[in-house]
C-alpha cells in the first residue's frame, strides 16, 4: 500500500510506504518532520485507523485528479458551443470509461492522507458531503461508523 500524506508546514505531498518502525516522515520540500503511527495494519495493506490524525473516518473515491478533471469539462463546455453540445457527449463517454478502468483509493475525511492499493476499499463507504462537512468544520468524530439518521 502506498500513502500520500499532505505536509503540514507547506502543503506538499509525502509519498511513503508504511513501516511500524517510522515515527516520522520528512518532507522532501521543507525538509520538516511530520508524526505518523504506522502499525501492522498498515503494513498488511489495511486501513482502520489514519496514521497522521489518528482518526477512523474515511471514504473511498475514484484515482483521478480533480483539476484533470475540471480542465476537461471546461474545455468539452466551450467546445459545445461549435459542436453543438457533442464534446460534452464525448466527454462523458470519456469519463464513463475511466470511472470503469480506474482503481478506488481511500481518503481521511480529517487531514486527507491517501490510501492506494488498499486491501479494505470495498468495505469503506462513499463520500459523504454531511460527515465531511461535520468534521472538517465542527471536528466531529464519527468513529469509523456510518453516519445515521
Amino acid at each position: 500500500m502506498e500513502v500520500q500524506i499532505t505536509c503540514e508546514n507547506c502543503g506538499s505531498s509525502i509519498e511513503v510506504y508504511p513501516d511500524i518502525n517510522a515515527n516520522q516522515v520528512e518532507c522532501d520540500v521543507c525538509n520538516h518532520n511530520q508524526p505518523v503511527h504506522f502499525n501492522t495494519d498498515h503494513e498488511n495493506s489495511i486501513v482502520e485507523v489514519c496514521p497522521c490524525c489518528q482518526r477512523k473516518d474515511f471514504y473511498k473515491q475514484k484515482d483521478f485528479n480533480r483539476a484533470v478533471g475540471v480542465t476537461l469539462f471546461i474545455i468539452a463546455s466551450i467546445l459545445a458551443i461549435w459542436t453543438y453540445g457533442i464534446s460534452l457527449i464525448v466527454l462523458y463517454l470519456v469519463d464513463l470509461f475511466l470511472f470503469k478502468k480506474l482503481s478506488s483509493i481511500i481518503v481521511c475525511y480529517k487531514c486527507g492522507t491517501i490510501f492506494r492499493n488498499a486491501k479494505n476499499v470495498g468495505s469503506v463507504p462513499d463520500f459523504n458531503h454531511e460527515m465531511h462537512d461535520r468534521i472538517k468544520y465542527s471536528d466531529h468524530d464519527f468513529q469509523g461508523k456510518p453516519l445515521e439518521h
